[in-house]
């Protein structure tokens, strides 16, 4: 090799090294900037499935605070105050009391009263009294057209403050107030033994979802049934009203007519409380049970219990004096019996009076100091004719300290739970 090539190669070699080490960088540095980019990526898909995931567990609430952390996330839930079903007893204790916390006495010692609706007036007294519910009879049916009934009853839901409970007697068979009148059914609803022994079980459900649909689109949010009672001698005189079999298949149909009304979002009412037996009717005079105690445990008390554990909102306390329980009172007016529902039976919900214009209870006391006597029993709803006499008592008996204020309080709280659970609109 020539001395020339020789130079030539030494200036063109540091230059080759030179441009290699440079490609080498430039390529190095392609590759990270595309791993870097990928891994950035990757990165940025993990925070957004991530972000995703403590959103959806957050409730899909849209917080970016509470989707952070799935952790946290877990811990947001829907806004309480949004549910109204009984299931949800936390935000439905809540409304609750911030409705009892505005209210004046007054308010307060209204809502204890559903009252016979007045044949005049009744949207302003239902304003006036501050009553709790109308429950309506015959007579409010008679004559009229459906689209009447409800207009009637639209007007003393506006007039009230907060909404009513409207009920009605709609048994079936001898005791029906609506379908009596072809207007609202061609024929009346039949009576729980007839169906039963025609359709079994299976036409108990259908004539209440059909009973609960009907009164509903007139308004009516509370049937004052099933009947409890456990009679199978045709002579009782509860007996046509009642299932007329023995506890156990009571029991069963209590279960099915609650079931299907609370489907319906229809409000029932478990009576007669502790059980009507074979004693007379406390429409005209005192009745007397001398029936055990152990009789009620073995029997009268299981279709209760069935209602109960049903989901049933009110019990109805009789006028019977059951003296196994107390010898004194008729059942209405006695605190025992109330212990016995609450702690026995374990009911929590609303405990409401038979009639108080009823002589079996009218003998104990006059009008305005059986109200009295029916709340320090324990009864949450009083069911009555003379409300503008029985309200006033009962107003003096709180401003007198008779009634105390927490004993007040403790009725109003079941009577609003009961209305916001049964999705009446109230704020």
């Amino acid at each position: 090799m020539n001395r020339k090539r020789y130079h030539q190669i030494n200036i063109l070699l540091p230059m080759i090294i030179i441009l290699v080490l440079v490609c080498a960088v430039v390529i190095a540095g392609i590759v990270w900037k595309r791993s870097g980019k990928q891994e950035l990526q990757g990165e940025k898909v993990l925070t957004q499935s991530s972000l995703a995931d403590a959103t959806k567990e957050a409730g899909n609430t849209g917080d970016a605070a509470a989707a952070e952390s799935a952790d946290t996330a877990k811990e947001v839930k829907e806004d309480p105050s949004e549910h109204t079903d009984a299931g949800d007893t936390t935000s439905v204790d809540e409304r609750a009391q911030a409705i009892l916390d505005d209210m004046s006495l007054e308010e307060k010692v209204g809502q204890l009263f559903i009252a016979r609706c007045p044949e005049e007036q009744a949207a302003q007294k239902a304003a006036e009294y501050h009553l709790g519910g109308y429950i309506l009879f015959a007579r409010d049916f008679e004559g009229k057209t459906p689209e009447e009934v409800s207009v009637d009853i639209q007007s003393y839901q506006s007039a009230a403050s907060i909404p009513m409970l409207i009920g009605v007697d709609e048994e079936g068979g001898t005791v029906n107030r609506v379908s009596r009148y072809p207007a609202f059914r061609a024929e009346k609803f039949e009576s729980p033994q007839k169906l039963y022994q025609n359709g079994g079980f299976e036409a108990v459900k259908n004539d209440t979802i059909e009973k609960s649909q009907l009164l509903k689109s007139l308004g009516i949010n509370v049937n004052f049934a099933p009947v409890c009672d456990v009679s199978v001698n045709p002579e009782d005189f509860i007996y046509d009203r009642s299932f007329g079999k023995a506890a156990g298949e009571t029991a069963q149909y209590v279960e099915t007519v609650v079931g299907a009304m609370k489907e319906q979002g229809m409000g029932s009412v478990l009576k007669h409380f502790p059980g009507y037996g074979n004693n007379v009717d406390t429409h005209t005079g005192i009745a007397y049970d001398n029936r055990p105690y152990e009789t009620f445990l073995t029997s009268d008390f299981l279709p209760f219990q069935a209602g109960i554990d049903s989901g049933a909102e009110m019990v109805l306390v009789s006028h019977n004096i059951v003296k196994s329980m107390d010898e004194q009172y008729p059942a209405s007016l006695s605190p025992r019996v109330h212990e016995i529902l609450r702690q026995e039976l374990g009911f929590s919900g609303v405990i409401v009076t038979d009639d108080l214009v009823m002589d079996g209870v009218r003998e104990f006391a006059d009008d305005g100091q059986v109200a009295v006597l029916a709340v320090q029993a324990g009864n949450d709803l009083l069911c009555c004719t003379d409300f503008e006499t029985q309200v006033p008592a009962v107003l003096e008996a709180v401003k007198r300290g008779e009634i105390s204020q927490e004993r007040l309080d403790q009725s109003v709280l079941r009577i609003l739970k009961m209305k916001i659970a049964m999705n009446l609109p109230l704020l």
